[in-house]
């Protein structure tokens, strides 16, 4: 058995991280899925000590003391996304597609909840499979997995894990022919065809261009870039500092949070009153960057340790609440997403992104919504709209929204 450190675990990580990307260049249905890479080679750990196991050997033994303090890194750096002056930019379609998101989380969680009842499993499993990975993804099914064991629910870190997989793979290959069916049945008048190469439009370069108006730089050295890493950074730590006495206090009233929940909401404070002061100059790229670096050592550390023999029993419902999954955000995106964003060639490219993000990742979202415009033209404002949802505001309230389930069936 090889026993591992914190510092030897979290070098074993990187190492498994890179695994991960060079199996996704290889594997080619794994890029084009847009299966991460740190579940890709954490999952192979995870099968290595699945058949260890099965002939009696531990493989490895992990210190995961870095494990929640990453995941609270990355959580806190979304709180910093949830700026009220960014979304009032956006315009009304953001705020009403942010609206239709919520809406639907509440319901994977009510379908979850009315399916996993009759096999006998905890009201709790049916949230997993629901708006806890479907809309959260495996990062918030892994963060948010520890509590639903305390509450009753066996393998959750597995099954959340399970059911992130078969979300990004069916929001993958669904969003791109819900677009395409839209646009071809309604018989929707295309965007006029670009005469170059559509050029993507992320969560990234919104925040850089804060809605098409391009920031003015200045050019910086070397020593001011690592400056404004580390204030950013002291900034992060501040929030998660203060975030962790800010759940202690809804611990003692009785409510059970996740131990990001607090550093989220110091975060989207701070985001907030920098936007009205500028005291703090905050960087959203560079708190994008330490949060993906924090996000992807977390999915590896925690992926590496999971149990996968305790998804066994649990198959039958965990795929008929998937399959659920895939009824109601399939008919969402046909029907009410798409009358409620206008009926027009823009609404079918963001019904085709709502599959996306609201079954596995924003990048599912990106990847269907290039799919369809580089078939039928440009559609700029799809872009946008689905980014900002899909890449800051719904993680935050599908925290809030997890949270009131979980304190209510636990």
């Amino acid at each position: 058995m090889l026993k591992l450190n914190l510092i030897h675990t979290v070098a074993f990580s990187g190492i498994v991280l890179f695994i991960g990307y060079g199996l996704r260049r290889v594997v080619r249905p794994l890029e084009n899925l847009n299966i991460p890479a740190p579940v890709v080679g954490g999952l192979v750990i995870a099968l290595l000590t699945l058949v260890a196991r099965g002939q009696g050997l531990t493989l490895f033994e992990f210190d995961t003391t870095l494990r929640d303090p990453l995941m609270i890194a990355f959580f806190t750096t979304i709180g910093f996304g949830a700026s009220v002056s960014f979304i009032k930019k956006g315009g009304p379609q953001v705020l009403l597609f942010f609206g239709l998101a919520t809406t639907f989380a509440i319901f994977q969680n009510i379908l979850g909840i009315l399916i996993a009842k009759p096999f006998g499993l905890h009201p709790l499993f049916g949230v997993i499979c629901g708006s806890v990975t479907m809309t959260g993804g495996p990062a918030t099914g892994l963060a948010f997995a520890p509590l639903f064991e305390q509450a009753g629910v066996r393998g959750a870190e597995t099954v959340a894990v399970a059911a992130a997989m078969f979300g990004i793979i069916a929001g993958g290959l669904l969003g791109g022919p819900v677009g395409t069916f839209l646009i071809e049945r309604k018989k929707l008048r295309k965007a006029r065809p670009t005469a170059r190469p559509m050029e993507a439009v992320t969560a990234e370069n919104i925040v850089e261009e804060r809605m098409g108006e391009k920031e003015v730089r200045a050019p910086v050295d070397e020593d001011q870039e690592g400056y404004i890493l580390l204030r950013n950074l002291a900034v992060i730590m501040v929030a998660m500092w203060v975030g962790s006495w800010l759940s202690g206090l809804f611990v003692k009233i009785g409510f059970t949070l996740p131990a990001y929940i607090g550093a989220m909401f110091v975060a989207a404070f701070i985001r907030n009153l920098d936007d009205l002061t500028g005291w703090l100059r905050l960087s959203q790229r560079t708190i994008d960057d330490i949060g993906f670096v924090s996000l992807q050592l977390f999915l590896v550390i925690a992926l590496m340790t999971l149990k996968l023999w305790e998804l066994a029993g649990l198959m039958l419902p965990l795929f008929i609440i998937l399959l659920g999954q895939v009824l109601l955000v399939g008919s969402a995106s046909l029907f009410a997403v798409f009358r409620s964003m206008g009926r027009n060639y823009e609404a079918a490219v963001i019904s085709s992104g709502f599959c996306g993000f609201m079954m596995g990742t924003t990048a599912n979202a990106m990847t269907s919504m290039q799919t369809i415009v580089e078939r039928y033209g440009r559609s700029r404002h799809a872009f946008l709209v689905v980014s900002m949802v899909g890449a800051f505001f719904i993680d935050f309230t599908n925290a809030v929204i997890i949270t009131i389930f979980m304190n209510v069936l636990k």
